[in-house]
């Protein structure tokens, strides 16, 4: 059995009495108090998070965009230096590669921040499908080189405002500033208005050996403002009340973007040809066969990722995230369903091990509902 990989951050934890578990081959923490302690804190307050194990791919040369534009569903020619933009790699099927962010550093420099269980297979897919020349393209693995850190929550400005003289105000929701001077730290950060919680707060990248000294400097801010170091558990119960999408649950190499609704960062009318594309349009344009719905309880139980949905006796979907909301206090879940069963307010049931619990679909903005 190969040993777990580390983030810069790991001797931390067990000074904050981290609970750590192999998530994709990497040990990290799942919650350093409490699951809901910790959800509740970055509601309300302010959660620092460790996401150093995402992977960083630099694309770079004459031709980076011509390649992004091909590789992924976005438009990428809609960026400019200083900007974010969530997009995705698609094959030739429509399913999906993976989902990210693309960040305009410069011109002809572009930084793709993957899901840490894909780096590698999303590396060799850009690699095997660059048509360029060296000279033109180049595609660099450079997830070693980062620590990655995500503050969130409605204090999160306060708190890091308190550490830099940076304007953090003027950081627009997906932009970004790449020199931040942090007090207590040496080295640069690039502070990013964007993360994955519904709540607002950045993600900061920082030489890796520098990690430590951020996080820490960021829990000693916050700490009369109530900070709480955040584990894995509360950061997938944040990201999916606020309905993003986790790659191997609500996207994968047999779900589309179109079916997991997320056509926003899909651009068919794009003039670039891009992989995956007349299958994506063909989607767009004339619907899919499957949707993914938000999904709440009417019995009492709770959906889990892999549950059978029925329609009366037929199977017409499953279950691809679901858990007790710590923030509405109610049992819910999105569900990837035939798309005939997917209307707002139909009665559907679950699978709950032995028995078939009742359950309705409402609307996907969990957290917006009035």
């Amino acid at each position: 059995m190969s040993e777990l990989k580390r983030t810069p951050i790991f001797p931390e934890y067990e000074k904050l009495g981290a609970k750590t578990i192999d998530f994709g081959g990497w040990d990290l923490p799942v919650q350093f108090s409490s699951i809901k302690e910790e959800h509740e804190a970055t509601r309300t307050k302010a959660g620092l998070f460790d996401v150093s194990h995402m992977g960083e791919i630099l694309v770079t040369g004459r031709k980076a965009l011509d390649f992004l534009q091909y590789v992924t569903t976005n438009d990428v020619s809609k960026l400019v230096p200083n900007k974010a933009q969530y997009a995705l790699m698609c094959y030739e099927d429509g399913g999906t590669v993976d989902d990210f962010l693309i960040y305009m550093v410069n011109d002809n420099e572009y930084l793709v921040v993957v899901n840490a269980a894909n780096t590698e297979k999303d590396y060799e897919w850009m690699v095997k499908n660059n048509q360029f020349t060296e000279e033109d393209v180049t595609i660099k693995n450079v997830s070693s080189e980062y620590a990655q850190l995500a503050l969130q929550g409605p204090k999160a400005e306060e708190i890091l405002q308190s550490v830099t003289s940076t304007n953090l105000s003027e950081i627009k929701f997906f932009r970004f500033e790449k020199e931040v001077a942090i007090k207590g730290v040496q080295t640069p950060v690039l502070v990013s208005r964007t993360g994955y919680t519904g709540e607002d707060g950045f993600e900061l990248y920082i030489a890796s050996a520098d990690g430590p000294k951020l996080w820490n400097v960021l829990l000693e801010a916050g700490k009369e403002k109530g900070i709480l170091p955040v584990g894995l558990g509360a950061r997938d119960t944040l990201r999916f009340e606020a309905n993003l999408p986790l790659y191997g649950q609500e996207l994968s190499s047999t779900i589309t973007p179109i079916e997991a609704g997320l056509g926003f960062a899909v651009k068919v009318n794009k003039e670039a040809d891009f992989i995956g594309k007349s299958v994506l349009k063909e989607q767009v344009e004339h619907g899919t066969k499957r949707k993914i719905v938000g999904i709440e309880m009417i019995d009492k139980g709770i959906p889990r990722h892999g549950y059978e949905v029925f329609h009366g006796e037929e199977e017409v979907g499953v279950v691809t995230s679901g858990t007790q909301s710590p923030t509405l206090q109610k049992n819910i879940g999105l569900a990837l369903l035939r798309s005939e069963f997917a209307e707002a307010g139909t009665e559907l049931e679950i699978q709950v091990r032995k028995r078939r619990l009742r359950a309705k679909i409402i609307s996907r903005k969990f957290l917006k509902q009035d």
